[in-house]
């Protein structure tokens, strides 16, 4: 008996339908079983009805009841009443909450302008409403700071528009119909988990499944084979490829014909990328990059996943843009189950001003800052500060120091926690340290940020509020209905926002709506074909709606200027590029393997999500500590044993983690899975420490994977055992 019908026929139980909200492409829809007596939620599964859930949710949201009832969840708004840091709060009254809040604001409105406010806010809730939808009214009718969000996604998402001209692809459930598939850069049954029946169902067809990745991740020991590659040489890889299959005339020449823009010049440029000369980048033989590419060409359909992974290093934008261009290459968007996906995006082309706003700006253009680049923006240092804004082509350029605005005089985060994971911690901890600097941090827990806020303020869960959430990784639109009552005194971060804007007498109508009005009409407002079959009805009827979408690109029609896939992109070319594929090199890569430092890739965690679930014990007991994977040949002249604490660290910081020996892992790669909360971590340091706020080649993208790092032994491990069985309570 599955759970829904466990609970179908109990009078006393309510089944609610909602949507997962966190920062995963399967974005699952959910039931909840509710007591009606208790209004108590008693059990959470998959919808059983929704096409990629189907009835399963993934090993964290199974739990996300116990994040929901957490003993530590707040409840209550929390005055800082210790240093910043310290995490001493007393509790407060919302109207006391938001009044010191409002007076806070515009005091330092009236002093530096709203420039100084500065929103900090990424996917902590991927829902339109909670997410951006408010927040996004009250910051432009205030006209603060911009945020360029940055920090997953920017620099892959710019060279796949390039490319194909939207973030659209492959749709998942056609990958069952696949004859080759290629998981590129992508760790499937921990991030994508449900793309992996369909992956499973085209094996079954006869289908091959080849993982590329430096590591040996659960998904390529689960693949047919996996291709070991040194991180950040995946755009050499495909250049290789791409030699092969245009030399030996494998391409298909017609869709090239009809389908693409500049195959002459791209011919050109890949007679310099023969797979001898790939081989000694990516450290994959030569002859298995023929193999791959003559396998790549001629078994149809053939289908490739690429994630966010391959992209979070100096040349991560071009990474992407040049394993986009393979599918049209050799025809592959002909056939169903044949191209690529990255981001499924793309596919919603929501027009967004009824949500956000931006009429309320009044004509003011506030500057942007880049979110990668937080402790640079919060620095009194003009010149750090310049460095902050954001700049994401080779054609823009950063102010100088004296046209870089205000100081930073208050911080709002929401639906983030910056403190563990944001580049260049140290500086970030600096910055949020500062006594003059005045922080709200809306939250559900006490997080390494909440720590540091002047004021905490209790938000509600997806369990708790109305929300639509836009999809990435399939194209079914979600709409959540609260299932439970709010606990304690906590509100929707849309709420927060309206109380805010009232008390600084922001008096415009679009601040007294209800969720439901704004949501409904936001809905009712969208006029692209693809929304035709999207209605408030419908959502509200199944709880997740399908665009109106048919098989991308299977006769060209890209969303490109020219209406191709573009091998030479002329926008690429004005905005400062090469525009032809090409490899760009990651600030880690060194010609010679051997060296002292090691290179560290801190992909997420098999039972994290960013930091969202690292405060469920369960979870955390899975994941054990933190950790570092390092081979055995990078160990044994470090002194490093299996299960020994070490050090790691470079110019911006150093954490301790446990080593894990594993050949799983490729020579000169460590891996230190993420992201797991600063107090969680040995000495109160997560790896985020040792990473760079220096930014990809392309919108100004994170360089998480792109890290130097010297390792050694430590001698003694007091420090995790002292972490471990630190407070997560509130002190008070």
């Amino acid at each position: 008996m599955s759970r829904r019908e466990a609970y179908t026929n109990r009078e006393d139980v309510l089944i609610v339908t909602g949507v997962c909200p966190h920062d995963c492409p399967d974005t699952c829809a959910w039931q909840v079983a509710v007591d009606r007596r208790t209004g108590r939620a008693l059990d959470i599964w998959g919808h059983p009805d929704h096409p990629l859930t189907q009835g399963r949710l993934c090993g964290k949201v199974d739990r996300y009841l116990e994040r929901v009832y957490h003993p530590d969840r707040l409840t209550t708004p929390l005055k800082r009443c210790g240093p910043k840091g310290s995490g001493w709060f007393e509790p407060v009254s919302w109207e006391e909450a938001i009044a010191d809040i409002a007076a806070r604001l515009s005091d330092i409105i009236g002093t530096y302008g709203p420039e100084a406010v500065l929103p900090y806010s990424y996917a902590g809730t991927m829902g339109l409403l909670q997410g951006e939808g408010m927040a996004q009214r009250f910051f432009n009718r205030m006209g603060a700071s911009r945020l360029a969000r940055t920090i997953c996604s920017e620099a892959g998402f710019t060279g796949y528009l390039y490319t194909l001209g939207a973030a659209v692809g492959l749709e998942p459930e056609s990958f069952a119909r696949a004859r080759l598939i290629l998981l590129w850069g992508t760790n499937t049954l921990t991030s994508n988990m449900h793309l992996w029946p369909f992956v499973q169902a085209a094996r079954r067809q006869g289908a091959k499944v080849i993982a590329i990745d430096p590591i040996r991740t659960r998904t390529a020991r689960a693949a047919d084979e996996w291709i070991p590659i040194r991180p950040g040489t995946d755009g050499a890889l495909a250049l290789a490829m791409m030699h092969v299959i245009i030399n030996e005339e494998l391409y298909d020449a017609d869709y090239v014909a009809r389908h693409t823009l500049g195959f002459e010049p791209l011919r050109e440029r890949v007679q310099a990328w023969p797979p001898e000369r790939a081989a000694t980048i990516t450290g994959v033989p030569a002859e298995r990059i023929r193999r791959l590419a003559r396998e790549y060409a001629t078994v149809r359909p053939a289908a490739i996943r690429i994630n966010y992974g391959m992209q979070r290093h100096a040349g991560g934008g071009m990474a992407v843009r040049t394993i986009a261009c393979l599918p049209a290459l050799v025809g592959a968007w002909r056939e169903e189950g044949g191209g690529i996906l990255l981001s499924t995006s793309g596919a919603f082309p929501f027009d967004f001003r009824p949500l956000h706003r931006p009429d309320l700006l009044g004509g003011r253009s506030p500057r942007t800052i880049n979110m990668i680049r937080l402790g640079d923006a919060l620095s009194l240092d003009p010149a750090r500060r310049a460095l902050a804004h954001h700049a994401p082509r080779p054609v823009d350029r950063k102010p100088a120091p004296e046209e870089a605005g205000p100081p930073v005089m208050a911080l709002i985060v929401y639906n983030s926690n910056p403190a563990a994971v944001a580049p260049n911690q140290r500086a970030v901890l600096e910055g949020l340290s500062r006594e003059d600097l005045f922080t709200v941090v809306l939250e559900h827990f006490q997080t390494d940020t909440a720590d540091y806020a002047d004021y905490v303020l209790p938000a509600t869960t997806q369990l708790e509020h109305w929300d639509l959430v836009k999809p990435y990784g399939h194209y079914y639109l979600g709409l959540n209905r609260p299932a439970i009552d709010p606990l304690g005194q906590a509100l929707p971060n849309s709420e927060i926002f309206r109380r805010l804007a009232a008390a600084l007498g922001y008096d415009e109508a679009c601040f007294r709506q209800d969720d439901v009005t704004i949501l409904r009409e936001f809905v009712e407002a969208q006029t692209h074909p693809a929304f035709e079959s999207v209605t408030w009805e419908a959502l509200l009827e199944r709880g997740f709606v399908r665009l109106n979408l048919s098989l991308p690109f299977a006769e060209g029609n890209f969303p490109t200027p020219s209406g191709k896939c573009e091998f030479y992109s002329e926008r690429m070319a004005q905005d400062g590029y090469d525009p032809l594929p090409t490899w760009t090199p990651p600030a880690a890569f060194q010609a010679e393997w051997e060296a002292e430092t090691l290179w560290c890739v801190s992909s997420p965690a098999h039972s994290f999500l960013n930091t969202s679930f690292t405060i469920v014990e369960r979870l955390r007991r899975r994941e054990g500590e933190p950790r570092l994977y390092i081979h055995p040949q990078d160990a044994e002249p470090r002194g490093i044993a299996e299960g020994q604490m070490v050090q790691v660290w470079n110019e911006y910081g150093s954490a301790e983690l446990r080593a894990v020996l594993t050949e799983d892992i490729l020579p000169g790669v460590v891996w230190a899975p993420s992201t797991w909360w600063n107090k969680l971590s040995p000495g109160g340091r997560n790896i985020n420490q040792v990473v760079a706020p220096d930014e990809s080649d392309m919108g100004g993208g994170a360089r998480f994977y792109d890290v130097r790092v010297w390792v050694a032994p430590i001698a003694a491990d007091s420090h995790g055992e002292a972490t471990a069985s630190s407070s997560l309570y509130t002190k008070t």
